[in-house]
């Protein structure tokens, strides 16, 4: 852990959709490393919901790099009720379930009493906190993935009410994230593929918005590192690690043991299918057999990956670089990836990483890497190479120092941003 400097600078307001501590899953590493590096050159103050009551606590822990942090306790079934106003108010549902009157309050107070001029804002909605003094064109915004993107492909897994709900919320969410693009200082996502897919939805934001990568750490995730066995078991493995109440990751999981695995059985004798991942849902528990393994939660992943055969990612609904493949890459071992969850990914097919757009092609792929560990070593090899080379936490967020330390009006083009600044004032 990195104490915080002894001159750490001006001060700047961080908002977070959800708490990042514990950085145990993809957004809470994405967000805790920004804050680590905010820490380096600003005095922090961090606004947060946490929608797990053990969540509060972080608070402690966060104390480390930031001068004060607020926590507020966000409970999801009533958060969704509240949600349903925006159907009143003709707003996205998703701006009234992270509304708060004390967060909003708590903004005002610390803008005027620390004399915050600058923000960081993590996630579309808590940009609906700033105004006045901090406006958006002061701000930083992190959408990390196009979401209304995310709730339109929802709508297609779904039908009756609830696809209309979910195209509902892709387009009003979709409104207002072209409309804080427009006039923040700076729009950042997390690939390429989604920097330009959003501005094919919203063409007016091409020079309003950029990328900054994931990252991972190298250190931590890395074959270096002994440990035992998880199992008893021998045989092959295959493994995938994410958190089991997120829905895209509970229909991977569950179309990959009906669809892939059944054929996988037969190619391949004994092997079995562990998914490792806190808070699994009832689809998830149900799936539990002879060969499939449900462990919720463990207290370190790496074991897991250390031993895997194989990791797959066989996510349907993916936005963005999943940190769950740069944490398998990063500790070696073969990874096989939906065509989703590969765009955007450093590296080529067949070398640092395989894709498959299908069940049979996911059955051929872990078929060959099952049967020649030799191969699966080498593709190992290469991907913790390419994650060494593309993947380095510092190098992508030292952005955040120029965007956030210039002067003038206009926003700033992030790294890999097309056309000039994003024009002052542009209306939303």
């Amino acid at each position: 852990m990195k104490p915080m400097p002894t001159d750490p600078g001006p001060p700047l307001l961080y908002l977070v959709h959800r708490i990042p501590w514990p950085p145990n899953k993809g957004d809470k590493l994405r967000s805790f490393n920004i804050l680590r590096q905010l820490a380096e050159r600003h005095r922090v103050y961090l606004g947060c919901f946490a929608d797990r009551a053990e969540d509060m606590a972080g608070a402690e822990h966060l104390g480390e790099w930031c001068a004060e942090v607020h926590v507020e306790r966000l409970r999801p079934l009533p958060a969704r009720l509240a949600s349903l106003r925006g159907l009143l108010t003709g707003e996205a549902l998703s701006l009234p379930y992270y509304r708060s009157a004390a967060m909003r309050r708590w903004v005002g107070e610390v803008v005027e009493r620390a004399d915050i001029r600058r923000a960081m804002v993590f996630s579309g909605p808590m940009a609906q906190y700033l105004e006045a003094r901090v406006g958006l064109g002061n701000a930083v915004i992190d959408f990390c993935d196009v979401d209304s993107a995310k709730w339109t492909q929802y709508a297609e897994h779904r039908r009756g009410p609830m696809a209309w709900l979910y195209r509902r919320e892709g387009e009003r969410l979709l409104a207002f994230e072209r409309a804080v693009a427009l006039r923040a200082r700076a729009a950042l996502f997390v690939t390429a593929a989604e920097t330009e897919l959003f501005r094919k939805l919203a063409p007016d934001t091409s020079a309003c918005v950029g990328v900054m990568q994931n990252g991972v750490d190298a250190g931590y995730f890395s074959p270096a590192h002994v440990f035992p066995e998880p199992w008893e078991q021998g045989g092959p493995t295959v493994v995938f690690t994410g958190a089991m109440d997120y829905w895209p990751n509970i229909d991977a999981v569950c179309w990959f043991a009906t669809e892939v695995l059944p054929r996988l059985r037969v190619l391949v004798p004994g092997v079995r299918f562990y998914v490792v991942g806190m808070n699994p849902a009832p689809a998830v528990r149900a799936l539990a057999a002879p060969d499939v393994v449900v462990t919720g939660a463990v207290p370190d992943v790496r074991p897991y990956l250390a031993h895997a055969s194989a990791v797959v990612a066989p996510l349907r609904v993916a936005r963005g670089i999943q940190n769950k493949v740069l944490e398998a890459m990063a500790m070696g071992r073969a990874v096989v990836v939906s065509a989703a969850a590969a765009s955007g990914l450093a590296g080529e097919h067949g070398r640092d990483w395989l894709a498959a757009g299908d069940a049979r092609a996911f059955g051929e792929c872990l078929t060959a890497l099952l049967a020649a560990p030799a191969t699966g070593a080498a593709i190992g090899a290469a991907a913790r190479r390419t994650v060494e080379g593309h993947y380095s936490w510092s190098a992508h967020l030292g952005m955040l120092d120029r965007l956030l330390d210039a002067d003038g009006d206009g926003a700033l083009p992030a790294a890999g941003a097309a056309g000039a600044p994003c024009p002052a004032g542009a209306p939303a």
